[in-house]
């Protein structure tokens, strides 16, 4: 799914300050929207959309009615009706508000935007972007002063440094619209307020999700749920691994194949397929049969997946291939383990 904004545009957006709830912080809502001089245009989109890189999106949802779903809700009459962007802006406003219950959520700037052309797999469409910056950085200013120069510092937003985003692209709205989402600042549990609080979005279904989640499998079987009488150790999970992500990248998958041309074995393959199954139900996710494979997923989970073997503190040994060339042994006199690597060429 490539997305592309170089046609893109904004004329208005709505900006309000939203605080943290349980700290009392209320919000302020600004009277009208802001229209944005020519001068601004770029550095603002810059802002806004280029920390959207990944090909993994998302949709809306609920758990009895799509139409449940705020920013769904409210999102929707935007995209149908664009001069309700402030009146539906509020009402986003206040929906973070109250999603904002997590002692370490910061308070914030929080804008939303309307983007006209942008541009998905070829497609000319509109946007809504929702966003929110929490940090400052400071600045140094340094301006002429008679013969010298004088110096000050100020604290404001980096527009290298989105922290938190939001793009719901006016397509695929029966399925609760294609959406993008950022969140470059929390990491503990605050981390779920953004997307799973306040926008409530599940990963979408297509080739990205497909990908990662085989993978996943993969690493979890080899590792976990291997039949007894064939576990394996490091190096032939690496070796496995391996396997897994060459057979992902021939482009387009077919399970049946794929788990014959990983596992080979009759025995581990129809373990392979009983897994499979419990996996999807614990987690809650869909693997489909057949689907074509996301190069990006591919780059972002496959590499470096259960290849590199620690040693003690000693050593790591990083597996490509070639199980034919490794061994495993035990050195009774040192009471230690051992591999033994066989190769052509030392580089």
């Amino acid at each position: 799914m490539v997305s592309t904004f170089l046609k893109t545009t904004i004329n208005e957006f709505c900006l309000h300050k939203v605080g943290n709830k349980i700290a009392d912080e209320g919000y302020k809502i600004s009277l009208s929207t802001i229209t944005i001089e020519q001068n601004l245009k770029e550095l603002l989109i810059h802002y806004f959309v280029t920390p959207f890189k990944s090909d993994e999106h998302y949709n809306f949802f609920h758990s009895s009615d799509l139409n449940l779903n705020e920013v769904y809700s409210y999102t929707s009459k935007i995209l149908d009706n664009p001069s309700s962007l402030y009146e539906q802006s509020i009402n986003l406003a206040k929906h973070l508000y109250e999603q904002s219950t997590h002692p370490k959520i910061k308070g914030g700037e929080f804008y939303v935007v309307y983007f006209k052309d942008c541009i998905v797999d070829g497609k000319t469409m509109d946007a809504v972007g929702l966003f929110k910056s929490e940090n400052k950085d400071t600045f140094l200013k340094v301006y002429s002063s008679g013969d010298g120069f004088e110096i000050e510092s100020e604290k404001g937003i980096n527009i290298n440094k989105l922290d938190k985003g939001c793009l719901i692209f006016n397509t695929e709205k029966e399925n609760g619209y294609l959406v993008s989402v950022v969140d470059n600042t929390n990491k503990g549990a605050e981390a779920k307020y953004w997307t799973e609080d306040f926008l409530h979005v599940r990963p979408r279904k297509d080739e990205f999700y497909h990908t990662q989640n085989v993978l996943s499998l993969c690493k979890n079987f080899v590792s976990q749920a291997l039949p007894k009488e064939h576990k394996v150790n490091k190096a032939e999970q690496a070796i496995l691994m391996n396997k897994s992500v060459d057979a992902l990248k021939s482009g387009s998958i077919d399970m049946e194949n794929f788990a014959k041309e990983v596992f080979a074995k009759p025995e581990i393959i129809d373990s392979f397929n009983k897994y499979k199954d419990v996996y999807q139900q614990e987690r809650d996710i869909e693997l489909s049969d057949n689907f074509e494979v996301s190069s990006q997923a591919l780059k972002k989970k496959g590499t470096g997946t259960m290849t590199t073997i620690k040693l003690d503190k000693n050593f790591d040994i990083n597996i490509h291939s070639g199980e034919q060339y490794i061994e495993r042994g035990f050195d009774k006199e040192r009471n230690m383990y051992y591999y033994q690597l066989f190769f052509k060429e030392e580089k």
